[in-house]
């Protein structure tokens, strides 16, 4: 082959590389059986170079497993080497292949992307750190040829080696050990937390941050990205601290066993299982039943819930909630929607909490739905009045201790404009009662709570942050916006003078025939 023909066939080569899929393959069924192997073989270089799962697939011949979870972390690797500098929070539920793909095949790949950047990995152990070193320097080694990258002789540690002939390597170390030696260019911390004991210690949770600041953060380049991945134990993990104290700064991966909004970074919706190829929801159900709501609502569906804070517990609420099939059975014979503002007017300040309740003919309550969100003035007025339209709401509370009349206002004139819009179709509007909290938040919360405590309170939905507040509230702390709105909502329907409201206290007969 003369030069000028080689020239020519690795310039078609470079272009076939740029074609979409089906294009390539139109050209591999016509090529020459010559051409064909050299296009097989860019095609496995092509599919080594493109992410962490692509590698692994190739290089176990189809054997490592794929889901779309994984795609998220492939898609993080993808975006750190192409050169923008990230910090990533992945949080996954246990044998869900999070430290495989991120902590194995993801290095293998970055490094051979990039052979002289330098990796920090770190565990909650040296040991478990050493052996997801250990595996990655296997794997280059057993597959250098293929990867195109070797250990320099010199340097092949489990915990420390470097990459011949170039500037690159990997270190690892145990969370609160040192990690000396060059910076990194990119850091990932796996699983930084053993388990329940060092979860709940005070002092553990503070040695884990300390190392963070002044060990890791200290090693990292000033173009260095930076990957978490765990599983939750505590609302104060490393996961929760960062997401606390720099939320903004991070992309957070939240992936729950079991999906439980419309918001779910896989787009599933609520009910969906994360992996269920693998684990499907009699699978995920069992698990549920073996290792308690606790665990699972910490390990699977990262919503790490503490030990109760005095007023209300977990079991009041999860034993008696109401599945929607069993709802279909209850007499409504009130519905409220309570408003509990935010502290301003802009959607930058907390949340507005606004929660609907309802008490059934036979004096049990049901709270309805949770509509909490950063919203500004205008919007939580018309936020309220749209979840009272839904439910038929007879009555909005509104707490009026912040801000005084501006959030019954808000109400009035969201009515008034969705009168307007026609969108309140003839219904007369809900009685507007306010409320201020005079008394100490614990004197409002103890009679709900004993509500609960008896079984009369039954949840209509798994409201996640809503039940989250209500058992970490400790009394003489500020008291949450969701848990606010639910207290007033249910006050509202617990009252003896209300609960006197029938089909006759309003003129309008609204109450009448609900169900």
């Amino acid at each position: 082959m003369t030069t000028a023909t080689a020239d020519i066939e690795e310039a078609t080569l470079d272009h076939y590389r740029t074609l979409p899929v089906v294009e390539r393959r139109r050209i591999a069924r016509r090529a020459s059986p010559e051409l064909r192997l050299r296009l097989a073989h860019v095609e496995r270089t092509m599919a080594l170079d493109r992410s962490p799962g692509a590698l692994a697939n190739v290089l176990t011949s189809g054997r490592e497993m794929q889901a779309r979870h994984l795609d998220l972390v492939d898609q993080a690797f993808q975006r750190i080497a192409a050169g923008e500098r990230l910090k990533v929070l992945l949080t996954v539920p246990p044998r869900h292949g999070k430290s495989r793909r991120a902590s194995r095949w993801g290095p293998v790949w970055y490094l051979r992307k990039h052979p002289d950047h330098r990796v920090m990995l770190a565990s909650y152990a040296a040991t478990l750190a050493d052996d997801h070193g250990r595996w990655i320097r296997d794997t280059i080694t057993g597959y250098s040829d293929a990867l195109g990258i070797a250990l320099n002789p010199a340097s092949r540690a489990a915990n420390r080696f470097d990459i011949e002939g170039h500037e690159g390597g990997m270190v690892t170390a145990g969370v609160g050990g040192g990690l000396t030696g060059k910076g990194a260019n990119l850091a990932i911390v796996d699983d930084p937390v053993k388990g329940a004991e060092d979860a709940e210690s005070p002092t553990q949770r503070e040695r884990v941050w300390e190392w963070w600041q002044s060990v890791l953060l200290t090693r990292l380049e000033p173009t260095g990205s930076l990957l978490v991945i765990q599983t939750r134990w505590h609302p104060e993990d490393l996961a929760g601290r960062l997401l606390e104290t720099e939320g903004d700064e991070w992309i957070a991966i939240d992936l729950p066993a079991i999906a439980l909004s419309d918001t779910d970074a896989l787009g599933r919706q609520p009910g969906e299982a994360l992996w269920p190829e693998r684990y499907g929801a009699p699978d995920l159900e069992r698990i549920r039943k073996g290792v308690g709501e606790r665990v699972w609502w910490s390990l699977y569906q990262q919503q790490p819930r503490p030990l109760e804070g005095g007023v209300w517990q977990w079991d009041w609420i999860s034993k008696n909630r109401i599945s929607p099939v069993a709802f279909r059975a209850v007499d409504l014979a009130r519905v409220v929607v309570a408003l509990d503002p935010a502290g301003g007017d802009t959607p930058g300040h907390d949340e507005s909490g606004i929660v609907a309740a309802g008490r059934s003919t036979d004096g049990h309550y049901y709270v309805l739905a949770d509509r909490t969100g950063k919203h500004s003035a205008e919007n939580r007025g018309r936020e309220t009045c749209l979840l009272a339209l839904e439910l038929d709401a007879d009555a909005i509370v509104v707490e009026t201790n912040y801000g005084g009349d501006m959030a019954r206002q808000n109400v009035v004139q969201a009515w008034a404009e969705l009168e307007r819009q026609g969108l309140t179709k003839g219904r007369p509007m809900p009685r507007v009662l306010d409320v201020t909290a005079k008394k100490g938040k614990r004197l409002r919360a103890e009679p709900i709570a004993q509500l609960y405590e008896t079984g009369f309170v039954h949840h209509c939905a798994e409201f996640n942050q809503l039940e989250t507040q209500m058992v970490t509230w400790v009394p003489g702390l500020d008291s949450p916006d969701r848990m606010d709105a639910a207290v007033h909502a249910l006050t509202e329907l617990a009252n003896p003078a209300a609960a006197a409201t029938g089909s006759t206290s309003y003129a309008d007969h609204r109450l009448s025939g609900r169900r």
